[in-house]
């Protein structure tokens, strides 16, 4: 049937917004190109009519600058129309952008609410509050535990009102201990000998002294 009739012509994909924003794009650019090249073209006349004297001369450079004038505004009012077609279509291309990414979003919710679903039906209340149950059970017995090991063992049975008189009793053997009258016999002592051995033999009271200044023992 291809040999016979031959093969159709290939479809050409659809236009889309972001091709025809382009197109519109690429043609506003060159207006923009034309309408530069008036204005360099307006401002050559311009500066000639300024050193032109009146008279048919001056009056066809005019003329030539209303031309160039016109084809100028010709020009300024397609580009704005093209302008406006590229915002309008930014806009609605804008528009269905938002509207793919939202259908996007709302089918991942879709499928997050259905993995949800699924994950819930393998959590069983009960089983997690039986679960915490015997966890509390087996905390008290830890502690139960904890407690027995804890217990002293042969521990004489002692009256309290005796512990207190003993606890009293004690207090007056620490108040006797204040008596400080042995520190007063301590200072009575005879001092430590300080400096290098003299060989005086006596003191300054008067009492005989070995080399190293200390009281001689009387020989008996």
């Amino acid at each position: 049937m291809n040999r016979i009739f031959g093969r159709g012509k290939p479809k050409a994909p659809p236009p889309n917004l972001s091709d025809c924003i382009s197109t519109v794009d690429a043609r506003s650019e060159s207006i923009e190109k034309k309408v530069g090249r008036l204005d360099a073209e307006l401002l050559k006349y311009k500066d000639q009519l300024k050193k032109m004297r009146d008279g048919p001369s001056k009056n066809m450079v005019k003329q030539k600058a209303m031309r160039v004038l016109k084809q100028k505004r010709m020009y300024e009012g397609q580009r704005e129309q093209l302008a406006q077609q590229s915002f309008n279509m930014e806009q609605a291309n804008y528009t269905i952008q938002t509207l793919k990414d939202t259908k996007t979003t709302v089918e991942a919710m879709k499928i997050g609410a259905k993995e949800m679903k699924k994950a819930y039906k393998d959590v069983k209340l009960d089983q997690i509050d039986d679960l915490q149950d015997q966890l509390e059970d087996m905390m008290e017995e830890a502690g139960e535990v904890q407690e027995s090991l804890s217990r002293s063992y042969c521990t004489p049975d002692i009256d309290e009102e005796d512990l207190e008189a003993e606890l009293d009793a004690l207090g007056d053997e620490l108040l006797l201990d204040d008596d400080t009258s042995y520190l007063d016999e301590a200072s009575a002592a005879p001092s430590i000998p300080e400096g290098i051995p003299s060989d005086s033999k006596t003191n300054k009271d008067g009492v005989l002294v070995d080399e190293f200044g200390l009281p001689q023992i009387p020989a008996s």
